[in-house]
């Protein structure tokens, strides 16, 4: 049986992204990688890191060769240099993500897992960019994706640490007025749905937090837990769906409390993810929900002070590419 392809985009070319993704020649998944880079950039930093990794120009429909990685050549509009931003090659890294999702749309590619980009050098190229999330929605026209990231911990025996996003990337201010009873119950049934579908969870548990101190104490601290979250998760358990809370944020990644879900529903980004991080930096990873397609990520950044040096830590993409396959083999059956 023929292993299904996963295309790997390599991310901002003076981070990390293209020394991590040469690493995948260590892994042995059940999936091929496809690297999308710039092949000169692949064979400048193998060289310079003494990594002995045999490349090899992708083409649809060839079988794989032993020890070799295939990459799908999209040449940098500069010579990039590890460490060194240059917005120039902002294009460079959309258009790695604008192939992959192609190949993905059609067949080609199984899914999509992405190194990191630095948003800001994209922003100076003239480019409004959020994040791998929002453009990837935007370029599917997908109304409402979730962001969720998950990891082992040293409880996984009861499962990994699943942290879903109600807000990503907005300013604190702004997460209030966010926080609708329409957005809610859209980002609780989308990641409802994928972990059925795509992590095979018959019924899944959800816990979902409130957004203000000890849950709003019961409208002292704020209203939005009496007001919109609590009558809908209400409503949702009348149709069946396993979903509690609102939870206290502060007590709700204990383990006792973590024992009873299956995945977390954190009202903004630091809420939910600074304990994921704590519990699983390095080898967590970034799911896309609700896309038409299968996108993981890693969960961290281009870090940009490590590039070039050999030191970064390729557990993050391993784990997003095994997750990618797992799905992919779960989505063929």
């Amino acid at each position: 049986m023929s292993q299904p392809l996963i295309a790997v985009t390599s991310g901002e070319p003076a981070g990390i992204g293209p020394e991590l993704c040469l690493r995948l020649a260590e892994l042995s998944a059940g999936a091929r990688p496809v690297l999308l880079a710039d092949r000169a950039l692949l064979k400048q930093r193998a060289a310079a890191l003494g990594l002995h990794v045999t490349l090899r120009d992708y083409q649809p429909g060839e079988p794989p060769q032993t020890g070799a990685l295939d990459v799908l050549h999209v040449p940098l509009i500069r010579p990039a240099l590890a460490g060194r931003l240059d917005p120039a090659n902002g294009p460079y890294v959309l258009a790695l993500l604008d192939r992959a999702l192609a190949g993905c749309e059609t067949g080609e590619f199984a899914a999509m897992v992405t190194a990191p980009v630095h948003k800001g050098v994209i922003n100076d190229a003239g480019v409004a960019f959020t994040g791998h999330t929002e453009y990837l929605a935007e370029r599917t026209a997908t109304p409402r994706v979730v962001m969720m990231l998950a990891g082992e911990t040293e409880h996984s025996e009861r499962g990994p640490l699943r942290v879903a996003l109600a807000t990503t990337h907005l300013p604190l201010k702004d997460v209030p007025a966010a926080i609708t009873p329409s957005a809610l119950e859209e980002t609780l049934r989308i990641l409802h749905a994928d972990l059925r579908h795509k992590y095979g969870l018959a019924e899944p548990r959800i816990l979902v937090a409130g957004l203000n101190p000890h849950a709003g104490e019961g409208g002292y601290l704020g209203r939005e837990e009496i007001d919109i979250i609590a009558p809908l998760l209400e409503r949702l358990r009348g149709e069946g769906m396993r979903v509690s809370g609102p939870h206290p944020a502060d007590t709700m990644f204990t383990p006792p409390v973590l024992a009873g879900g299956d995945a977390v529903l954190a009202m903004y980004h630091d809420q939910g993810l600074t304990a994921l991080k704590y519990a699983t930096f390095g080898h967590g990873i970034n799911v896309t929900l609700g896309l038409p397609i299968i996108r993981t990520s890693v969960d961290h950044g281009t870090a940009l002070e490590l590039a070039g040096s050999g030191r970064a830590d390729p557990g993050s993409l391993f784990a997003a590419f095994t997750e990618a396959a797992r799905m992919a083999a779960r989505k063929a059956v």
